[in-house]
């Protein structure tokens, strides 16, 4: 399987690194001696994973917005990156909803730029968007979706992520074929881990219930998604993005997901949440007649295990046991930079 030493001594460059994936993102290069610059606008969420573990001090950190392109090819030209994890989004399918436009400008409009750079420049060696099991053309049937399956997510946020794969689909074939860049996306599931805290979203809506001992409000405990733990994607993201800068004929279009036994409908999930919090919590049905979200969806990985030998390594229990153990870390004033230190350990060393 691959080694995340690779990355000792790459130059960098992530959009996106003050969110909850791009921490963890961070973390795991900074801890794999990568030379690593960020740029993104200010952690979107209070508290934030990357003021409460001090990410800041892993990366060299530039705040800026992706719809602004010379900003962005200024931090860009600074930094001379071999990789590029493009990450930054407006993130919920809720707030797409409210705020349409913005969230196009951002996935669509921060993909372009993004590209655009790495278009201009003479550094890049592999380029990885970061994307969702959500571009797909929902049919709501029981199998999973592949890679040449037809792309169109329904509400605002998922149509912008299809736009977002079309966007470099398109710059792939017109402006990178000679090889000298690889490029490739990566569609992952449902994530779960210690510090998200983002609104709308079921595993902060149970930490915080959790923390105020209050009841679990689920909105839909019948939609299935496809959970893992944050740290699956991050590892497969890296995995591509490294196994293209060797061989670009490895570039492509890849899902990322658990195994079928770890597609849980919402209330399972909930379920498994409280017992292993602990405390006699409870969780109640309030379908709240919000805006559309599919019933069901997940994702067909053959791919990515044929092409990268890749399997998942912690099942959902143990996803949400690690969620428990950070939250609770954190919420007792604990080292959570230790804690997400000794979970990256745990999780590189787990026999696959």
């Amino acid at each position: 399987m691959f080694d995340i030493s690779f990355y000792k001594d790459k130059k960098v460059f992530i959009t996106g690194h003050t969110g909850f994936k791009g921490s963890w993102l961070c973390k795991m290069l900074a801890n794999a001696g990568a030379e690593v610059t960020g740029y993104s606008l200010k952690p979107p969420t209070e508290p934030s994973l990357f003021e409460i573990a001090d990410i800041a001090s892993d990366v060299h950190s530039v705040t800026g917005d992706v719809r602004n392109y010379n900003e962005m090819k200024a931090a860009f030209d600074e930094a001379q990156p071999e990789i590029v994890f493009h990450l930054a989004a407006q993130p919920i399918v809720r707030d797409s909803y409210k705020n349409p436009a913005y969230t196009y400008e951002t996935n669509v409009m921060g993909t372009v730029n993004i590209l655009e750079c790495v278009r201009s420049s003479s550094c890049v060696k592999s380029f990885l968007n970061v994307t969702t099991d959500k571009v797909y053309l929902n049919k709501e049937w029981a199998w999973g979706y592949r890679e040449n399956e037809e792309l169109d997510g329904y509400d605002p946020y998922s149509n912008s992520k299809s736009c977002s794969e079309l966007v470099t689909h398109s710059y792939k074939n017109s402006f990178f074929s000679d090889g000298r860049t690889a490029v490739s996306t990566a569609r992952a599931g449902n994530v779960i881990g210690g510090g998200d805290f983002a609104n709308d979203r079921i595993i902060p809506d149970c930490i915080r219930a959790a923390q105020k001992n209050e009841d679990i409000i689920v909105r839909n405990p019948y939609s299935t998604r496809p959970y893992q733990h944050v740290l699956e994607p991050l590892y497969a993201y890296m995995m591509i993005a490294a196994g293209q800068y060797i061989n670009g004929d490895v570039s492509g279009w890849y899902n990322v997901g658990p195994d079928d036994s770890d597609c849980f409908q919402t209330g399972a999930l909930v379920d498994l949440f409280v017992k292993k919090w602990g405390g006699g919590l409870r969780w109640i049905d309030r379908y709240d007649g919000g805006p559309h979200e599919a019933n069901f969806l997940k994702l067909d990985c053959s791919k990515l295990k044929a092409v990268f030998g890749w399997k998942p390594r912690w099942n959902l229990e143990k996803a949400v046991e690690k969620v428990a153990e950070w939250s609770k870390c954190w919420i007792s004033g604990g080292d959570v930079r230790a804690c997400m230190d000794r979970q990256i350990e745990e999780f590189l060393k787990e026999d696959n």
